[in-house]
Formats: C-alpha cells, structure tokens, sequence
C-alpha cells in the first residue's frame, strides 16, 4: 500500500508552468477523440477494441507507477501481438513539462500518459486528451468512487480512468499516545488540544509537520466543506479561498502554527522520516497509499503506527478528502487511439486492478475497495490493524463537489510564495490564502480566461 512515488513527492517539487498559452478559445466541450491510423473516429465499440489488440502494434506509456511495467508485461502474454513500452519520463510535474513539450511540438507525445487529478484539468482544457467516452468508456462510472470519476469527468468528456486514489486518514503514533495519556482526537478542537498537551510535555514533539504545501492544503480545505474553485463553459471561473471550508482550516491551523505547535520540518527530508520513527512527529493527515512508505522509511517503528478517520470540525461528523491519486489519459496525438483503448481498460478497469494492488497501490474501484480479501487484510506494521476498513470508508466519506482550477499547476508553483510566507513568519494563513487567491487570479485572467475573485 506504498505510494507509487506519486503525489505528495511530486508535490513537494516546485511546480513549474505547463499552461503557458492557453487561449479563451480552448473549451473542454471540443475535446473529443479523433485521430488517424487505428483511431475511432467518433465512437468505437467493444469489438473494434478487440480487433485492434489483434493485429501488431506498439504502444508507448509514460507512467512513473511501479505496478505499470508488470500490468504491461501480464497484458502482452494476453494480447502477444501488442507490444507495450513502459517509459518513466519522470515523476509529476518533471513529466508535465516533457508532455507539454511534446504536445506543442506536434510529436512525441506516448498514447497514454499517468497524469494526477489536479493537473488533468489542464491538459483537458487545451484539447490534449481524447475524450474516452468515445470508447464507451463513460458506462464505468458506477465501477469507480465518487471523487476519483468526478476527477475525470470534465464537463460532458471523460479524460482519463482512474488509476489510484488517496482519500485521507489521521495515522498516529500509539507508542508516543500511550507514553503522553493522549487520546486519539475525533475533532479538529481535540486535535488542537492534543497538539498542546503532547508538545507541554515533551518541547522537542508535535502533533504533525507542515511547512506548506498546495496539495495538503486544497485537501484540508475539501475536507472542512470548502469549494474555492469552479468553473462553468470551460473558461469562465472563480475562486474564492476565503469560504466557509477554507477559512474553518487556516483558522484551525492558525492556532498550531501561531502556537509553535507545528514541527517545521520538510515532508519527505530525511529529518521527517527520523520524526516519524523517534516519535517526534506524532500524526499525518494524508492519503491512504502513505502505508508502504511507513512500512519502507520508518522501519524502526513498526508496530507502533495506527489509522483512525480524520478529525471533523462538529462531534459525530464524518468527512474526508482526496489526497493525491491520479488516472491514465490517451493522448490526442497518439495514432493508435483502439489499442491504446484496451490496454488503458485493462490497467484500470480490468485485471491490472490487482496488479496495482499487490504493488502497493490504494484502487478506485469499488469492487477491490470492498472485497473481504481487501477490507479482512492485515499489518504487521500497525499492530496487525485492519487498516483498510478505515480507508475504504474515508473513500466514502469523502466531501462531495470538489473541483480544481483548469490551471492548477500553475496555481500550486505559487503556493510558496504566497501561502508558503504566511507559514515562513507564523502569521494569518488566511492573509497567504488572500495573497495566494489574487496571484492566481491575475494568472488566469492574464491567459484568456475571465476570472472572478471573490
């Protein structure tokens, strides 16, 4: 259940500008499949499918998921006249940047590409995607979770499966719980609390890390109810990071940072991964594939770990959020669109579920998220807990109605110094939210769109 080195490291990069140029005219309603060679042109069936993976053919895959090179190695021994060449070109947004190039120039972009949630708007928007209902695709939406088919769906296309999903858990130390009396919080106030007791008892332990960062934060303030980001007709949007949701979590996280409550120490440092092991970061709020990179980079305190739902901000509530994840797209420039079809299905809709599972990999399909063998799994790690119980109903728990802004990798490039200097001098994250809300409007009026800044 590791992390297919996905989101948070890549998030923890600096993100760099792939939206340069997108222009009022490029609306979502005009991305639709079209291509040559063994392309459907509008729509395709099942059997044209089929066809397809029956002749010789090639396709190539940019994905940085380790389960993608074994799904593509099972799925050649069922198809044997396709070959499938499996390319790490990088990790987020260092793929983003090859993509776009390629995208720009016309050619050598691969026929299917892993590409996050937040950054499928994006690469939608400019007519880079095929739309997959196309392929009859669009008859799977009762096979994924809500939030990770809403991830897909951009306006009436569907531009990618769904490959894995993050809905959020609080992973807590039991060692260092037991040690301090401390109780596992249900609510942020409790959380809060907790912050206090634990840190006045030991200086040198915090209830968690956080230095800022775009893909926490926009996770967080989904899970308070927030709604910052929508937009209709593909370019008209808005955004307002000061609604009810964002401003229950920056006040929240107002008070730990204001209090010196927060360890500032960077996610992924080798500084983190000995917090996590020694005990002096105490919990993580982050998406259900964080299990193997515990299990892999915090060796030392196996058995002591537990998953419990995230804190809410009222008593008996239940709300979560996505974290992380992503899905696989067909390119539009790919000329083998039907091959491309079938093994995209095979990978995310097909056997390779499994596959992903077994490697670590935290699925969006219902039937895996409910299967005995999934939920009835057992770990050593954390104290032979069945965690999967816990995160397949935070999958459920998660806060219908979210949506990313159409240049959201832009936006993220900027948290750092917007958001990022309210954290640097502990002051108003609201103030940063403020800061981060103009930049990012001025961005996208400056590129054609019209936005509205609430």
């Amino acid at each position: 259940m590791k992390s297919p080195h996905s989101t948070r490291k890549a998030l923890r990069r600096t993100a760099v500008v792939v939206a340069t140029g997108l222009a009022l005219s490029m609306s979502l309603a005009a991305c639709s499949g079209s291509g040559t060679g063994s392309t459907a042109a509008s729509t395709a069936s099942a059997a044209d499918i089929t066809a397809a993976l029956n002749e010789k053919s090639t396709i190539t895959v940019w994905a940085w998921a380790p389960a993608v090179a074994d799904i593509a190695t099972a799925f050649e021994k069922e198809h044997p006249n396709v070959t499938v060449k499996v390319v790490n070109a990088g990790t987020g947004n260092d793929q983003y940047i090859k993509l776009q190039n390629a995208i720009k120039a016309g050619s050598g972009a691969p026929d299917i590409a892993q590409i996050e949630y937040y950054a499928l708007p994006q690469f939608a928007l400019s007519k880079s995607l095929a739309d997959l209902s196309a392929y009859g695709f669009d008859s799977f939406a009762s096979e994924y979770t809500d939030s990770t088919w809403g991830s897909v769906k951009l306006g009436d296309g569907i531009y990618a499966l769904p490959q894995d999903s993050g809905p959020m858990a609080m992973f807590y130390n039991k060692a260092v719980f037991d040690q301090y009396g401390l109780t596992v919080p249900t609510t942020w106030d409790e959380y809060v609390a907790t912050a206090k007791k634990l840190h006045a008892a030991n200086p040198k332990a915090y209830i968690t890390n956080d230095t800022g960062d775009a893909g926490f934060t926009t996770s967080m303030i989904w899970q308070a109810g927030g709604k910052p980001f929508t937009t209709t007709d593909s370019t008209k949007v808005s955004i307002n990071l000061q609604d009810e949701g964002s401003k229950k979590f920056a006040d929240t996280w107002n008070t730990l940072l204001s209090n010196d409550l927060l360890a500032a120490t960077p996610s992924w440092s080798d500084e983190w991964y000995k917090g996590l092991g020694d005990g002096t970061i105490a919990t993580l709020n982050i998406g259900a594939w964080m299990p193997g990179n515990l299990e892999t980079g915090v060796k030392e305190a196996s058995g002591n770990w537990r998953v419990a739902p995230m804190p809410t901000y009222k008593a008996g509530d239940t709300a979560s959020a996505e974290n992380g994840g992503g899905g696989d797209a067909i390119l539009e420039q790919s000329t083998n669109k039907l091959v491309a079809a079938g093994f995209l299905q095979y990978m995310n809709e097909g056997a390779g579920t499994q596959i992903s599972i077994d490697a670590g990999g935290f699925p969006s399909t219902v039937a895996d998220l409910n299967s005995d063998k999934f939920l009835n799994a057992t770990s050593d790690y954390f104290g032979g807990q069945k965690i999967n119980e816990v995160l397949v109903q935070s999958a459920k728990d998660v806060v219908p109605g979210w949506s990313y802004l159409p240049f959201q990798v832009y936006s993220n490039s900027i948290f750092k110094d917007t958001v990022g200097q309210a954290y640097a001098a502990k002051s108003d994250i609201n103030a940063g939210l403020t800061a981060w809300q103009k930049a990012t409007a001025d961005y996208g009026n400056q590129q054609g769109f019209t936005v509205t800044s609430k």
